[in-house]
């Protein structure tokens, strides 16, 4: 998922939410390459820390985030007005030169990487990229899993992207810029622009004109780029696992009890079941929703087992766990269940009752459980089909055997 997220944030680029930082971080490219780097890695940093804290929800981090935002305006108004005028750029500069050379009374001039951190760092608190299918994917899962280091390094590895996608064509126009061998008269007037586009960008998202701005742009074909990273890189990464794990056979440790299955809003198919009641049954558990495309992919396989094991003792039980909001709708579950011809137990997690109680974090997400009651092989994604019926099978024969 971190390579996912990471070519997620490259694909940014195409998108028109992009829109409003770029004045703001072209407006750099006069600067040093160290200087370029700094500030898409403040940039970076900042929208991954401000991503996890929004998942927070709490007064304190809406707050936080609103002052930010202001500091943020007012550093890119001053950084846009030295840009305009070098009299006014030296000016705004006289207090951190004093401080440096207080610090350092060799130093005659502010230097390090600090100056383009915090262009940044203000950029990123200003950035509200477009939630795709891919950041979608990792927002949700924070607001199901509550904060954690593995959501940060999810969104790092997604600013991390989109930078990477934004350095280059920076160093781009710099390589174009210098090969045009400008004047000092023209690059003077250059600097003057960029200062001026970065004004107005300033001014545009302190009014909120973006979002009237951006209405009428659409972001659909980086979401369908977006699509087809979730459905295709996990499918070439199933198969060079498949590839290697060829000739081993699955691994079928003990990973603990069966977790619960109450908290269901309802059930389709089949009353309420329980893990006690399903003692004696190898059971496979498929986290699924019904508009996730890699889900869709995986459910004839599961459909298949049902049907070709159910007079063996396996029970396939869908929990469909609601990744959207439309998809809540229970009446919406129904007409998707007969549609593809479910007919195993479905059990409506709205709630996330039971999403929890697995501690899952994927769709689809399989488990396969003995008959003892104990969970003896996950998979999470598309792929290893073969290695999965294996475990049925092999299963279903400890089964019988103790039976």
């Amino acid at each position: 998922m971190l390579l996912i997220a990471f070519l997620g944030g490259i694909v940014t680029v195409l998108s028109p939410c992009i829109l409003p930082v770029v004045p703001f971080l072209f407006a750099r490219a006069d600067r040093s390459p160290s200087s370029v780097v700094w500030t898409l890695l403040g940039l970076a940093l900042t929208f991954a820390l401000v991503s996890s804290l929004a998942v927070v929800s709490s007064d304190w981090v809406v707050t936080a985030n609103g002052i930010g935002r202001q500091v943020a305006l007012v550093v890119l108004v001053l950084f846009a007005l030295s840009l305009l005028s070098a009299r006014v750029g030296n000016w705004l500069m006289r207090p951190l030169t004093a401080l440096g050379n207080r610090l350092d009374p060799a130093t005659r001039r502010l230097s390090g990487p600090g100056a383009s951190l915090l262009i940044g760092v203000a950029t990123g608190l200003l950035w509200a990229p477009c939630a795709g299918p891919i950041l979608g994917i990792i927002l949700t899962s924070a607001m199901l899993q509550g904060p954690s280091a593995q959501t940060s390094f999810l969104l790092l590895a997604y600013g991390l992207g989109s930078a990477l996608s934004l350095g280059v064509l920076i160093f781009a126009g710099r390589g174009l810029m210098s090969r045009l061998k400008l004047s000092l008269p023209v690059t003077a007037w250059l600097r003057r622009g960029a200062g001026l586009a970065t004004l107005v960008a300033a001014v545009v998202v302190a009014s909120g004109a973006q979002s009237q701005l951006l209405a009428g742009t659409s972001s659909e074909g980086a979401a369908r780029v977006e699509q087809s990273l979730l459905s295709g890189v996990p499918r070439i990464v199933d198969s060079l696992v498949d590839t290697v794990k060829a000739a081993t056979t699955p691994e079928m440790s003990v990973k603990g009890e069966m977790p619960s299955l109450s908290g269901a809003v309802q059930w389709l198919n089949s009353p309420e079941l329980s893990k006690e009641s399903l003692r004696g049954k190898v059971v496979l558990v498929d986290f699924w929703t019904f508009d996730c495309i890699n889900c869709q992919r995986s459910i004839p396989y599961v459909k298949e087992w049902a049907r070709k094991y159910e007079k063996d003792g396996l029970v396939v039980i869908g929990v469909h766990t609601p990744e959207y909001p439309f998809e809540r709708v229970v009446d919406n579950v129904r007409k998707n269940v007969a549609k593809l011809g479910l007919n195993y137990p479905i059990a409506i997690d709205n709630n996330y009752a039971i999403w929890r109680a697995f501690d899952n974090q994927y769709w689809p997400a399989h488990y396969i459980v003995d008959a003892e009651g104990k969970v003896r092989y996950t998979h999470f994604g598309e792929g290893s089909y073969d290695a999965q019926e294996q475990v049925i099978q092999q299963l279903l024969a400890e089964a019988k055997n103790k039976g």
